[in-house]
Parts: structure tokens; sequence; C-alpha cells
């Protein structure tokens, strides 16, 4: 183990760093608290091996701040003044163990030392093994979809979920930023650590200063004790600031200082705290705006656009809703085949504006109307329009427009294929297969003589309501 050994009395110190390297550890020693505190914000350690009367900060003040700080690394006391009570409130506090300087108390130490070596490396290990599982349960496996646009998000998670830059999730409103964003956090070497999240819209700026840092007693009213934010929360882990863009910009100051510097100060404290935190971002607002318009911080932006990852609108994805369905009901505990065949059809015509989000409330709401019955276009909520009109409303395609195929199509063959067929059904009555189309008579003959339906010059005449022209 890497260890650090604090002592006011520096001989004493020196040997028992000493005796550590003969034991076979990587040790340092400094004459007092401060100096461990500084040495320990320079450089990582497995434990500290701490004297208990000390000059202040003593052996228990640094046990607490190192706790605090470092709540990863190992604390033993040693004491000259052993006794149940100064055990107690050594525990208490987090300290790993105490041993009694008295006599020759270095292989103790050393044993001490070996233990939590040994319970960190199971530690260590438990900690893989929750990653594979939340791989597999919580991690990008989870996300369901196999168009190109879905496929094109998930690998870009996957390859930045493997590094620890920033993440910037941007897409409208239920398309599963947050999903992404825990994908990410449990497919990455931070998975064992806590997951955060903070919703920067939902709180007055006040109070989110105080989620987001953290404060100290006293700080204002109300501030009854000394409260950890939720950077402190997510030290070794992930932060997700969901909704990003609702940040004030009094707050975009202190989070560019974290993004930096990695250190902050609680509300109403003057100490220095460091941090070691992942930050994954997201918004469904227009950052770039913003950042014109002044309301966002340009060099805030730059700071969080380091891997953007945009997610596409289910409209623009509509053949992984049958896969969606599938997921969302096996979830609910029901087979595919509740949802009957022109149900799936009305739901893949449907433009789902709210998205994702949308698909699984509209299937919530339809299993619960239907009960023991299987899922009909009765129980959509937007079966009593029309499923072509639910599509025009929602601003997404009516039934009846085809799908381009994946070599394209000609808008003007088209065009006049829908002319032909309008006449068709109008029994060659021109007024009549304009009002199908929803253009005026002189347009419809305009449009005819471009795609060669009718002699240039040709009269439009009147006609009667059902003869040919």
């Amino acid at each position: 183990m890497r260890v650090l050994v604090v002592d006011d009395e520096i001989r004493n110190a020196e040997l028992t760093a000493l005796a550590l390297q003969d034991a076979g550890h990587e040790s340092e020693f400094v004459g007092g608290g401060e100096k461990a505190l500084a040495r320990l914000e320079r450089a990582p350690f497995d434990a500290v091996v701490t004297d208990l009367r000390m000059a202040p900060p003593d052996g228990l003040a640094l046990l607490e701040q190192v706790r605090k700080r470092w709540p990863a690394v190992t604390v033993v006391l040693m004491t000259a003044y052993a006794s149940l009570e100064t055990a107690r409130r050594a525990l208490k506090l987090g300290a790993y163990d105490y041993v009694d300087k008295e006599g020759g108390f270095h292989e103790e130490l050393h044993a001490i030392l070996e233990r939590a070596a040994r319970e960190r490396r199971l530690e260590a290990d438990n900690r893989r093994l929750a990653g594979t599982v939340d791989q597999l349960t919580r991690g990008l496996a989870t996300i369901v979809g196999g168009s190109p646009a879905v496929r094109q998000a998930v690998e870009l998670a996957r390859k930045v979920a493997a590094t620890d830059s920033t993440v910037l999730l941007r897409g409208e409103s239920g398309t599963g930023k947050d999903l992404y964003a825990r994908a990410i956090h449990f497919t990455s070497r931070r998975a064992a650590g806590p997951w955060v999240k903070v919703n920067c819209g939902a709180l007055p700026e006040q109070l989110l200063e105080s989620e987001l840092f953290g404060h100290e007693r006293g700080a204002f009213t109300g501030a009854v004790r000394q409260k950890p934010g939720r950077f402190e929360d997510a030290h070794h882990g992930t932060l997700f600031l969901d909704e990003i863009g609702e940040l004030p910009l009094a707050l975009q100051v202190k989070l560019l200082q974290v993004l930096e510097e990695k250190t902050f100060t609680r509300v109403g404290g003057n100490q220095p705290i460091t941090v070691d935190v992942r930050i994954i971002a997201a918004t469904h607002r227009d950052l770039e705006a913003m950042v014109r318009e002044r309301q966002f911080r340009e060099d805030l932006f730059f700071r969080l656009n380091v891997f953007p990852i945009t997610l596409p609108p289910l409209r623009e994805h509509p053949a992984d809703i049958p896969m969606l369905v599938e997921y969302v009901l096996r979830r609910h505990g029901v087979a595919a085949d509740k949802l009957t065949a022109p149900a799936l059809k009305a739901l893949e015509r449907h433009a789902f504006p709210g998205n994702v989000r949308e698909l699984e409330h509209t299937l919530e709401r339809a299993l619960i109307l239907a009960g023991s019955e299987p899922i009909g276009v009765e129980h959509l909520p937007f079966a009593g329009r029309g499923a072509a009109a639910s599509g025009a409303a929602a601003g997404g395609s009516p039934a009846w427009v085809p799908e381009i195929p994946a070599e394209g199509l000609s808008l003007e063959v088209l065009e006049r294929e829908l002319i032909i067929r309008a006449l068709e059904r109008a029994g060659g009555n021109k007024s009549r297969a304009a009002r199908l189309l929803g253009l005026t008579r002189r347009t419809l003959y305009s449009r005819m003589e471009r795609h060669g339906l009718r002699a240039p010059g040709e009269e439009m005449g009147e006609e009667p309501e059902g003869g040919q022209a």
C-alpha cells in the first residue's frame, strides 16, 4: 500500500515510515496535520497512519477531513493514550483501526494495513463484478432500437463511456437523455461509484447553489447544520446535470470553476473542496442561440460541449416503434401480442411529439383501459381523431404518405401519379379532382400541362359535375 505517516514528532514519523518500507509498503512521512492535508492534495495515498495527539489539527480532526475529502483512504490512528473512549470516537468518525504506540507496534500496524489491503482488493473485485452486471442490466445494452440514428448514438455513447470526458446530451424532451446518461455511467469505469442526478430547472437559484455545492452552518436562514452538496456526493462517480440550459448565469461561473479546477467552496464557506467527478449534462434547448443572446456563457458551453451526442426524435426512427412497444409491454409483464395489429399500425403512424416518453405513457394508459382485453385502436388517446388526422395534427405523416425507399424517389413522378389517380377517382371531372388534391382548378391545369396530361393552351372552360373534360 502507499502510506502517508503523520506525527508532529518527526523522528517517530520517520521511524514508522521506514518500518513500513521494510515490510513492503511504499511510505512517506510528514510532521503534522496541515502538512498531511497539503500532501494528500498533491498525491494519492491508499492509507494514512496518524498520531492522535498533535498540534491542531490533531489526529481526530485529520481523520474527519480525510473521510470527507478522500473517503476511499484508509485511516489508522496511533496513540500513546489508548482508551476505550478514544477507540469509540475514532471508529465513529470512520477510522479503520488504531494501535497503541507503547512498545513495539510496527508489526501490529503492518498486520492492520495488510488486512486493509486485502479488503480493498476484495472490494475492487466486487466492483468489477458489479460493473459487469451493471453493463448488462443498466448499461448501453438497455437502449432499445435498431435504426441507423439510434445505433449511431449508442456507438458514440459506447466510445465516450470508456473515457472521463464531459458529455453533452442534446435532443427533444422525451428522447431518453436520462437513459443515455445512466447507460454511459454504468458502462464506464465509474460504474461502481455514485450516480447523482440534479435537475437544474427544478429549484430556485439559492436552493440550487446549495444543492450543487453544499453549505456551511449559518450560511443562510435555515442552514442549521453543514450540508455536503451533490458534487461531494458524486465523488469518484458521475454527476448528471439535467436541463443545463436552465442554470442561472451566476452558477454557471461556479460550475465552470469546478470543470476547470475540480475544486469549489460550499455556500458560506472558504475551504476549497477537491472532487473527482465526471460530468454529463443534458438539454433540449439551443445553447448556441442562448450564447448569442448572452443567456449562457460561451466558455462554459465549450467546456460542456467536449463530446456532444444528439438523440433523434421518435418521428425520425418510427421503424423502432415495434421494438419499443414490445420492451414497454414486457416491462409491465405483458406479452407483445396484447397489442392488436391495427393498434400497432396506428402507433407507427402517430408522430409522438413527446417522443419515447409519450409512447410509454400511451401504452400504460392503453393497458389500463383494455384491462384483460387486447389493446385495440379504440384504447389509444388519438383514436377518436383517426390515425391519419392524428399524424397530421401532431406534425407527422398521414397514413397514406408512402415511405421513402432507400434508393430515393422522384417527387415529379409521385405528383404526376397523384394527379392521375385524382382524375380517375373524380371520373375525369377536373374541378372535383382539384378539390381532392386541395388545389384550385387553374393550378391543377397548370400542373397537368407540366406533366403532359393536357395540351398546352387547352381551355379550362366549364364542365358538368359528372362529365368528362
